[in-house]
């Protein structure tokens, strides 16, 4: 942390009228939540795509982690059946560090529109990637022409 962090955190603390500490420790608590599974050693494989897809390209330019990084924390020591295949893996680095590249390849992958602004690229890779490993059976294979759809405020996958 720098002067301007320690500034900052001084200033929201005495704006909610509670201790330096107190914020600290929320910012921790709130990073550990999110991140949880990569601290569990037996999460593995698509069970990590949610962490990725949610923080990853914040989490991925901080800590300057890239494709192969990546692909190490992610797939290493994983069954076939629960790999993430490695150009879904490029695609999450590429996100953090070259958007219009990775806008054009989660459109080859998911073989729709092209995602124009940096928003629409995120939802368009959340909607590809839970898709593909987080909202299929094990038993099932993966499917890129899956995309999620909202009815009746509840989210099914309806094939696309």
């Amino acid at each position: 942390m720098n002067t301007a962090d320690v500034r900052k955190l001084k200033r929201l603390a005495q704006r909610l009228g509670v201790r330096d500490s107190d914020v600290i420790r929320f910012a921790v608590k709130s990073m550990l939540a999110r991140l949880g599974p990569l601290y569990d050693a037996e999460v593995r494989g698509r069970n990590l795509v949610p962490v990725f897809v949610e923080s990853g390209a914040e989490l991925l330019r901080f800590f300057d982690i890239d494709a192969a990084r990546l692909e190490a924390i992610i797939n290493d020591g994983v069954e076939a059946d629960r790999n993430v295949d490695r150009d879904d893996i490029a695609l999450l680095a590429l996100t953090s560090s070259q958007e219009p590249y990775a806008a054009l390849k989660l459109s080859e992958l998911n073989r729709r529109e092209r995602a124009g602004d940096p928003e629409q690229l995120s939802q368009s890779l959340r909607q590809y990637l839970y898709s593909k490993y987080v909202y299929r059976t094990t038993d099932q294979p993966a499917r890129t022409g899956v995309r999620l759809a909202a009815a009746s405020d509840q989210q099914k996958l309806v094939e696309g």
